[in-house]
């Protein structure tokens, strides 16, 4: 589920009223950052203004409304007391296109979604927040539930204006907001290739682990694959930044990022960033003129989890989220990081990073903490290449003292984590130095409220693809991300 709190796109210099219910089924794409499909979409509003927003696919079982619809309600209401107060009232849409339901035309899908939107709007009324709209968004048109006017809402509904002729569209393009895809196309960015290079990719990724497992086994350090796997990707990441320029927004992107990625290079960056102490260690590339080329590898590698390999995707998909989160990009953050959960429910740095997204923290916390991991760990190699060369010249005869090599401590480490095996072959403390610091900034924000504020189980949407069955001798790593 996508869950804005903050207000996404606004601007103080570019105001705009919205009246009617054309005007808010036409600004909806702006309110969001992109163009919902098949979705649920509560948006809040407090003192005329637009506040927090939840956005979830409609379950295709109508056996789960109810408990959709509550969970929406008390995650928008809960999460808007959290951080403005509770809002004075609600808007609800519901999208949907007649393609999504074979058969169907506009009405059959506005009657069909009749009783979902009765729900919703009793559930915000136990809150005591009213629903003051809800529409029905299909096939480039409107309808209302709360307009019983046949002058004003007809059966056939009402036309939504095209796209760049309203007044919503001049404003927005005046104060620079930009409408992503699709929700379907911004999710095939990341999602596992379904090409022709599907098979020479399975290949690659068990040749790496064929090559992986026995290293592990034969006790090769956790730290010369860290090293191996970073290597590469730094490789990779200047390759990216070389290549012409292509509209980071089309599929072309992502068409030229896929060549100049091979398959070998990305299997063995997919098994070596199961290593989470080696993931927090990409994750550090989350700013400057490092952040656009990580985050296409990241997405690039998600695509590459393919076949069997499909629950590898969380690293690169929870990377994608983080990278693009740090970048202020929050709607793809929410869809990487969904679909990461829908890869691994129990990937710890995913989870964590949904719940900041959802509580509203400021990613700055967690992009310092991995600053100064890095700068530490910087001044700790300079230290010891100085203690190097100290030792060679005490061997070479001089009488110069030799300064001990530092010993690195696990500054933070939380006691009584379970060890977790990872591809490296070394047991490694139950959470990694990113969840510590994110779990931490969460802390602070206090307690929650029980029940408010979380993001509603998916009942009914359809989950990324898990594999049935894993093949064996493959290092994987679970559950503690």
């Amino acid at each position: 589920m996508t869950n804005h709190i903050e207000p996404v796109g606004t601007s103080g210099a570019a105001k705009i009223t919205l009246r009617t219910a054309g005007e808010l089924a036409e600004a909806l794409p702006y309110l969001l950052g992109f163009r919902p499909d098949d979705s649920i979409v509560l948006v809040a509003l407090n003192k005329g203004r637009f506040g927090g927003r939840v956005r979830l696919g409609i379950p295709e079982r109508s056996e789960d409304w109810p408990s959709v619809a509550q969970q929406l309600a008390r995650c928008l209401v809960g999460g808007c007391e959290r951080r403005d107060g509770r809002p004075d009232s609600v808007v609800a849409f519901l999208c949907q296109d007649a393609s999504a339901r074979i058969g169907a035309s506009g009405p059959p899908v506005v009657e069909r979604l009749r009783p979902l939107a009765q729900l919703l709007r009793t559930e915000c009324g136990v809150l005591d927040v009213p629903v003051t709209e809800a529409l029905c968004l299909s096939d480039g048109r409107y309808w209302s539930y709360c307009c019983p006017r046949p002058d004003c809402c007809p059966p056939q509904g009402n036309a939504i204006a095209a796209d760049g002729t309203s007044v919503m569209a001049a404003t927005a393009a005046y104060a620079g907001i930009h409408v992503r895809q699709s929700v379907a196309e911004l999710r095939a960015r990341l999602a596992p290739l379904e090409t022709a290079l599907v098979p020479e990719q399975i290949r690659a990724l068990d040749a790496a682990a064929m090559d992986l497992v026995p290293r592990i086994l034969a006790g090769t350090p956790r730290e010369e694959v860290e090293t191996q796997t970073l290597g590469l990707a730094r490789l990779v990441l200047r390759r990216f930044a070389e290549a012409p320029g292509v509209d980071d927004d089309t599929l072309d992107a992502d068409l030229r990022d896929d060549e100049l990625l091979a398959h070998d290079e990305a299997a063995a960056l997919i098994l070596g960033l199961q290593d989470r102490q080696t993931r927090d260690r990409a994750a550090e590339w989350m700013e400057g003129e490092e952040a656009p080329a990580a985050l296409r590898l990241w997405r690039a590698l998600a695509r590459r989890c393919v076949g069997g390999y499909g629950e590898h995707a969380a690293a690169p998909l929870t990377l994608a989220g983080w990278v693009a989160w740090s970048l202020g990009d929050t709607v793809e953050a929410d869809h990487a990081l969904e679909m990461a959960l829908g890869v691994d429910p129990h990937y710890k740095f995913a989870r964590l990073l949904n719940q900041a997204r959802s509580e509203g923290v400021d990613p700055e916390p967690v992009r310092r903490s991995l600053r100064r991991v890095r700068a530490d760990r910087e001044a700790e190699d300079v230290t010891v290449g100085a203690a190097a060369d100290d030792l060679t010249s005490v061997e070479g005869g001089t009488d110069d003292a030799v300064a001990p090599c530092p010993v690195p401590e696990n500054e933070g480490e939380e006691a009584g984590d379970p060890a977790v095996v990872v591809p490296g072959g070394a047991a490694d403390p139950g959470i990694s130095r990113a969840a510590r610091g994110l779990a931490a900034a969460l802390r602070r924000r206090g307690e929650r409220r029980s029940g408010a504020g979380t993001r509603p189980a998916r009942a009914g949407t359809r989950a990324s693809r898990r594999p049935s069955r894993r093949r064996t001798g493959r290092p994987h790593t679970r559950g503690d991300g």
